[in-house]
């Protein structure tokens, strides 16, 4: 289990709908780095009630994800009070974060901070453990990123929704997660994506890029990863096990960055010593680096660290 303030490596986030047992089994062997057992969009409206049973059920069974968390229904519904007392009631003490979508606001995580307090103190949970994850999904939310990112200790991410925030922008595609037809001159998502990134890294939590519905094309989920990847998000949701290679590998530094990033940390380390000369900047492999290529040094290593890369061999990728 993962606390609130110790955020937990995403690379791919496998979206699991809560109503059904056959893709809940299927689930539970994934080599994702997280799961959300969903009881919003994937599960219909007559079918709610029955998946929070479901989804407890199957909380209470080993996952292979590092991560589980749940995604309740957003508060303009009449369900959200009770996928929480229900659900974290039940099983609070197997999930990590509860994911809450088409969050407009602060007030909607404070809302579900006050809630979640109320039940783990009734439950003898321990208080906070449980983190939130916020889905940006229109405007209205776009605009108070900031605000959403630091509402509550237990944020652990910020999370683009792209489908509804396409829909809600009234943008003429039906390709979720893809570029829209007749825009190739850019990225039409890029001001979003960067906007959504702020936010989260302003409060210092992740940004995770959402899913790409287009679950047989895997060179444009590729594509759309590369994207948001390239920006500094920490990953992006996956809908099927064709997308988890792609996804983990995309998010990941290659072991030459990777093995590059540490020849950087430890060489500044040394040149900065005072028994080095206290050197502020140094060439490594031809180029020029000082604290702010350290400071990038750090970024690649922690997550090729974190992704379980180990250095090279002494002379090999150098």
């Amino acid at each position: 289990m993962k606390t609130a303030d110790s955020p937990a490596i995403r690379r791919t986030v496998l979206a699991v709908p809560g109503s059904s047992d056959r893709f809940l089994t299927k689930a539970l062997g994934m080599g994702v780095d997280a799961v959300f057992l969903d009881l919003e969009d994937a599960v219909a409206p007559a079918a709610k009630a029955e998946a929070r049973g479901r989804v407890v059920e199957y909380l209470h069974r080993d996952w292979t994800a590092p991560t589980v968390t749940v995604r309740v229904n957003d508060w303009t519904t009449e369900w959200t009070y009770a996928d929480v007392i229900e659900v974290v009631g039940a099983a609070g003490a197997r999930i990590d974060a509860l994911v809450l979508p088409k969050v407009q606001g602060p007030d909607h995580i404070r809302a579900l901070d006050l809630l979640l307090t109320q039940v783990e103190r009734t439950h003898h949970l321990p208080v906070g453990r449980i983190g939130i994850e916020a889905q940006i999904e229109d405007a209205r939310g776009l605009l108070a990123a900031e605000a959403i990112a630091g509402a509550s200790p237990r944020m652990q991410s910020l999370v683009y929704g792209p489908g509804d925030f396409a829909a809600s922008m009234g943008m003429p595609s039906l390709n979720v997660g893809a570029q829209p037809a007749g825009y190739e001159i850019a990225d039409a998502y890029h001001h979003v994506l960067m906007s959504i990134l702020v936010a989260a890294r302003a409060h210092g939590i992740a940004a995770i890029d959402g899913p790409y519905v287009a679950i047989r094309d895997v060179e444009g989920f590729t594509a759309a990863a590369r994207r948001s990847a390239a920006l500094g998000y920490d990953g992006k949701w996956v809908l099927h096990p064709g997308q988890v290679a792609a996804g983990n590998e995309v998010f990941s530094p290659d072991q030459a960055a990777y093995d590059r990033a540490e020849r950087i940390i430890a060489r500044y380390a040394e040149a900065t010593s005072a028994a080095g000369g206290a050197v502020g900047a140094i060439v490594v492999d031809e180029e020029m680096v000082d604290e702010a290529g350290m400071k990038l040094a750090a970024v690649v290593a922690a997550r090729g660290r974190a992704a379980g890369l180990t250095p090279s061999p002494a002379g090999e990728g150098v």
